[in-house]
């Protein structure tokens, strides 16, 4: 096991690669304001992250990463083209591994431009490769927005889709979601009772918890809105299912993609995407043709990824977690700038896992 002089030398080591390649050093705080960050982690970040209570400052968290804070300070100061470092603690709650580190260093690099987010994309993957390429690790990626871009092109009501890309992150929930909305799942007796009567249906019960009445009568209109909505067709179904189960290299998995847009064409303007980064990573020595795309990759991670999204993973050592992992957030640039953006990439790499890669290499 690496000691933490080894780690901080090794982060200190790729800070300085990442400054040499354009980027300026930032230092966010260790203690962040939980007042915005804690609605823009994912639901498996905001569960592990540690959070207490300040008289003066309010509700407070321990940093679980840099992303977002560096997306803060950029969008606050400026929203011209800019390259970020940093190098520090982040620290997450470990409740179900008592293995895993629940403090552990991390080295990152952001590039906001727009210029050219296909080669913004090839350049951050490029150089975190660079960075790994004598450890023995494997890459794999991804692209969020083309399922997004599928989801969103679904001939079903907006009340479905906006249920759908809720749970985009959590593949089990979203499936179910499909499922019903499919007409594949059975309704009950009871909802399709319920759901058959009309009015307010509080006036009749006590109010228990913490939900008003009329929060509760408009959810049942929607149920009952919903109800009426036509299943989603088994065309789509299956040319979504097809989507989702995509994952070859990427020559084969572009060529996939594209057979599955005939039956979901609004996913045509992303794969068009997909092919200039594609061609970006060749003209950076990338050996595409060999590199695992995987269609549902990313959907366990940061719900602030939109696009592009990556990981390198140890070839022997299925028990660690990802030795660096990044993507493409463009929708958390416009969200944090109020209405303005940037397009927006970045990754992180994790020093003290590269370590052990060597130690177990010697």
């Amino acid at each position: 096991m690496a000691n933490t002089s080894d780690i901080q030398a090794r982060a200190q080591r790729l800070r300085m690669n990442f400054e040499a390649a354009g980027a300026k050093l930032v230092e966010p705080p260790i203690l962040q304001s939980a007042e915005t960050l804690l609605d823009l982690y994912g639901e498996d970040i905001r569960a592990r992250a540690y959070v207490t209570s300040d008289a003066l400052r309010g509700e407070q968290m321990l940093r679980p990463d840099f992303t977002v804070p560096v997306v803060e300070r950029h969008m606050r100061q400026s929203a011209e083209p800019a390259r970020y470092t940093y190098a520090g603690e982040v620290f997450r709650r470990q409740e179900h591994d008592p293995d895993r580190a629940n403090e552990y260093v991390q080295v990152g690099y952001e590039v906001f431009d727009r210029a050219n987010p296909a080669a913004a994309d090839a350049e951050v993957f490029a150089l975190i490769s660079m960075q790994l390429r004598d450890l023995p690790v494997r890459p794999a990626c991804g692209d969020i927005g083309i399922l997004t871009a599928a989801v969103q092109g679904l001939n079903t009501s907006d009340l479905r889709k906006s249920a759908l890309m809720r749970h985009i992150w959590r593949p089990r929930r979203f499936k179910s979601l499909l499922d019903r909305f499919a007409g594949r799942t059975t309704v009950s007796e009871h909802r399709e009772k319920l759901l058959s009567t009309e009015g307010a249906v509080s006036a009749s019960a006590p109010e228990i918890g913490k939900r008003r009445a009329a929060d509760i009568d408009a959810r049942m209109e929607a149920l009952r809105a919903d109800a009426k909505v036509a299943p989603i067709s088994e065309n789509e179904i299956s040319a979504l299912e097809t989507l989702l189960a995509v994952r070859e290299t990427i020559p084969f998995a572009v060529e996939q993609l594209r057979d599955v847009a005939v039956d979901l064409p609004t996913i045509s303007h992303a794969l068009d995407r997909l092919d200039a980064r594609v061609v970006a990573m060749r003209a950076r020595g990338i050996d595409v043709d060999n590199l695992e795309f995987e269609a549902s990759y990313g959907r366990t991670s940061m719900e602030y990824y939109d696009g592009f999204v990556f990981g390198f993973y140890a070839n022997n050592r299925p028990d660690l977690p990802a030795i660096a992992t990044g993507g493409r957030y463009d929708a958390l640039t416009r969200y944090l700038g109020n209405g303005r953006e940037i397009p927006a990439v970045g990754a992180v790499l994790r020093p003290d896992l590269m370590l052990q890669l060597e130690e177990g290499a010697q």
